[in-house]
Parts: structure tokens; C-alpha cells; sequence
């Protein structure tokens, strides 16, 4: 089977620059294992800072400074209640991008080799 440069033409005409270096802050954000568990709980429910600080058993400071740089890479965002402030994850997009990250990680049984085919639109062969 000949290789063909189609898929990286598409992917090099898709997306920017800027956007391929947003990504990647993206993902170093999310690759801090404390910051990735704050947006897991943050993907079953809002919670204010001191919640958090509670349930992971650290301090103010420290969960405030995690969601600061989570909030810079427009992640999570707050909702003032008065006084109050909760936190809670920008969109489905970044729920979906956290369950599927450990959704991956989970997999077991996992085999060498190209299995997965979905995105390539020629078949590729069997052997």
C-alpha cells in the first residue's frame, strides 16, 4: 500500500498556527494530574473553592491558583452569587475532552497495530 501526504495536507490547511498552540496549552493545562482531578469533579457538579479545597484536602490558595490557570485557558469558568462563587467546566466540550481522556486511559485489552480505521478513508489492509 502506497503511503499517501493527503492526511497531513488536510490537517496542515485545517488549523492555524495559533489555533495548533492553543491546543497545546490546552492540554498542558489538563496535564497536571491536580488540575485534570479538579475539572473530573468539576464534570459531575459546580463547586465553590472551599468545596474543593475540602474534598482534595488542600489549601485555599492552592485550589484558587489551579483554577486561575484553568479559567486562562477558558476551561472552567465562575458565577457569582452574591458573595458566593462557583466554579464549574466552560462547556461540553471540555466535559467530553476530560471523560474521554479517562475513558482512554481505562481501556483494557488494548492490542499493538492500527485498529482503529474510523477516521481514515481509505481501508487499510488486513495483515
Amino acid at each position: 500500500m502506497k503511503c499517501s501526504s493527503e492526511h497531513s495536507i488536510f490537517l496542515q490547511l485545517e488549523h492555524s498556527p495559533e489555533q495548533l498552540e492553543r491546543a497545546a496549552r490546552l492540554f498542558r493545562a489538563i496535564g497536571d494530574p491536580a488540575r485534570l482531578r479538579l475539572l473530573a469533579y468539576l464534570a459531575v457538579r459546580e463547586a465553590c473553592v472551599s468545596e474543593l479545597a475540602s474534598a482534595f484536602g488542600e489549601q485555599i490558595s492552592t485550589v484558587s491558583q489551579r483554577l486561575r490557570l484553568l479559567r486562562a485557558e477558558k476551561l472552567v469558568v465562575r458565577r457569582r452569587w452574591g458573595k458566593h462563587v462557583n466554579y464549574g467546566l466552560a462547556d461540553r466540550h471540555v466535559a467530553e475532552l476530560v471523560g474521554n481522556a479517562l475513558e482512554h486511559v481505562n481501556e483494557s485489552g488494548r492490542s499493538e497495530g492500527f485498529q482503529y480505521q474510523e477516521r481514515f478513508p481509505n481501508e487499510l489492509p488486513n495483515s
